[in-house]
């Protein structure tokens, strides 16, 4: 019975087995709907209304609007190129249009010249006073001065209406080719020829030593070339290029006596100019260890300083050198003259010759006529001139800034020529504080201690009194030359008084081991107690006044480095 019952529920289930196996078994698909899933029997999907399935799915990658948005990208990215490189461009052409404004305005050029030589010029001038370079490189700095000459002197470029001073010219046996007649040439452009020569002259005094590799093109020191000549050439710095060898290497910049020559000889400088040729180019003979040229140039210079003048009228006597009472106010030129005469005589021993010259010339400089006062209630512009504006917001002012600021610079006036005596204002009496120092080192080497030291302290107070003066603020050549003087004057006050002192030390030691070897008591223990003592009160000068000049120093430092203020973040960006 049991057996029966199961037997029948199995045939009652059996039917709804199959019906379920039937329905989980795959009918054939449609071909328009196998990429999509059945999800109902009663609505067919599309396939283009469905995602489709990975794997086996086709589509288009670069579409029309993709196509689109890439050439739009690409043209952006070229724009932005553009626009970042022109702005590039135009900030360098800023940058190096104030530089070059700045430069000529603190190195002149005649306004003459062609954009390219005036372009070279400033930046040879520019050259010694770098602060971005390492070192001064005069080799750039030569190159440029001599290529600034070649063009002033190629007739073609900037030398219209040159002239030889005679037909073919002059060749002078170990200079070279004598001057030109610049006197058809206005003053601003024979002043910037001389320029360009004197320092072109003192580019080859500092490539003397210098020497060319041809094979390379490279400048290096005359004794580091590896040759017979040289048998113990001195190492390369580290870093640079293997030394050159002597068959290779040639002089790399004329010798200077060419570019002095060429002034000397040049028919339109003034005498205060030749005259400041022939000083430099004696004191590069000096420099040589040729005292006999040097006397001879000297006394050339000389000459021109008196060549204006009839010969009564010259104030010094023509053996001696020395300036007489009687005659009248000596020229600058003839001050600055026998100044260098009397200091390459000193240098050379002849101090017996030196000392009355000097002296002379210190004499005639305290005799100066005193500088004219102006009166502060006259008005510069005259009488007529009409009243400022209160105002600087005035068409008139605005104006006149606009065209200041888009005119060049004006080329500065020419410099006094010397003729004439100078007047006793600060920087004169910087200079009398220079000629005290030399009398001082003569007369201290001369064994006149006391007195050399006197002329010493002389001249460090005369020049550290006009440094402290209110209208020396504005002349840069007097400031120069007073805190030159007093550098100089307190370096040798300091070793003066240095030696002193260390011989005076040497002193008191022999003093005291025979003061020890010369007593009665045993061991020498014991002294004179009042001997010691009038010892030490007149001992201890020298090395009490060692202590005074290094307080003098300490307080001449603030006006011995003369600090710039800082620059703004404005004007930094703008600063040469």
């Amino acid at each position: 019975m049991q057996r029966r019952l199961l037997l029948g529920r199995a045939r009652l289930l059996l039917p709804a087995i199959k019906a379920s196996l039937k329905s989980k078994t795959p009918e054939p698909t449609r071909i328009l709907v196998r990429h999509a899933q059945l999800a109902s029997q009663t609505r067919p999907q599309l396939p283009f209304l469905s995602p489709p399935l990975a794997g086996s799915h086709q589509f288009r990658y670069l579409t029309t609007e993709r196509r689109r948005w890439l050439v739009y990208e690409v043209y952006l990215g070229f724009k932005y190129t553009v626009y970042l490189w022109a702005i590039i461009g135009c900030s360098v052409v800023a940058y190096w249009s104030v530089q070059q404004e700045w430069l000529e305005s603190k190195y002149p050029t005649p306004h003459e010249w062609g954009f390219i030589t005036r372009l070279r010029f400033r930046i040879a001038k520019w050259g010694p006073d770098r602060t971005d370079w390492p070192e001064t490189d005069w080799v750039v700095i030569g190159e440029y001065a001599k290529n600034v000459i070649e063009r002033l002197e190629d007739r073609d470029i900037e030398g219209a209406g040159l002239e030889h001073l005679t037909e073919g010219g002059v060749w002078i046996d170990g200079v070279g080719e004598s001057g030109y007649d610049v006197t058809s040439k206005s003053e601003p452009w024979r002043r910037g020829y001389y320029e360009a020569l004197m320092l072109g002259a003192k580019a080859a005094e500092q490539l003397d030593d210098s020497v060319v590799d041809t094979t390379r093109h490279i400048v290096f020191h005359a004794s580091t070339v590896i040759g017979p000549s040289n048998p113990h050439p001195k190492p390369i710095p580290f870093g640079a290029e293997k030394a050159p060898l002597e068959e290779n290497c040639e002089r790399a910049y004329e010798e200077p006596e060419t570019f002095y020559m060429r002034i000397l000889t040049t028919r339109g400088f003034s005498s205060r100019q030749k005259m400041d040729a022939a000083l430099a180019y004696a004191s590069w003979l000096d420099f040589k260890q040729m005292p006999d040229a040097a006397v001879r140039m000297y006394d050339w210079a000389l000459s021109l300083a008196s060549e204006n003048m009839p010969p009564p009228d010259v104030p010094y006597d023509r053996q001696s050198y020395v300036l007489r009472d009687d005659a009248p106010a000596p020229s600058t030129n003839i001050l600055n003259a026998l100044t260098a005469l009397a200091t390459h005589k000193a240098r050379n021993g002849d101090v017996s010759t030196a000392l009355p010259i000097l002296l002379s010339v210190l004499r005639a400089r305290r005799s100066l006529p005193e500088p004219r006062l102006q009166n502060p209630t006259t008005s510069p512009r005259g009488p007529d001139a009409p009243a400022s504006s209160p105002s600087p917001w005035t068409p008139a002012n605005i104006i006149s800034t606009v065209r200041r600021l888009a005119a060049p610079p004006a080329y500065p006036p020419a410099p006094d020529d010397g003729e004439s005596p100078p007047e006793r204002d600060a920087r004169e009496r910087c200079e009398e504080a220079a000629l005290s120092l030399y009398i001082g080192e003569i007369i201290f080497a001369s064994d006149g201690h006391e007195d050399g030291l006197a002329w010493t302290r002389e001249a460090v107070d005369l020049a550290e009194e006009q440094l402290h003066r209110p209208d020396i603020a504005d002349d840069a050549a007097a400031k120069g030359t007073c805190r030159e003087c007093l550098g100089s004057g307190l370096q040798n006050w300091a070793t003066m008084v240095t030696r002193l002192a260390r011989e005076e030390r040497e002193r008191e030691s022999r003093a005291a081991v025979a003061a020890a070897s010369s007593s009665g008591t045993w061991f020498g223990l014991w002294g004179d107690a009042a001997a010691a003592n009038k010892r030490d009160a007149v001992t201890g000068r020298w090395a009490a006044e060692e202590n005074v000049v290094m307080e003098r120093t300490k307080r001449a430092q603030e006006v011995l480095d003369e600090l710039e203020a800082p620059k703004t973040a404005l004007s930094s960006l703008f600063s040469a």
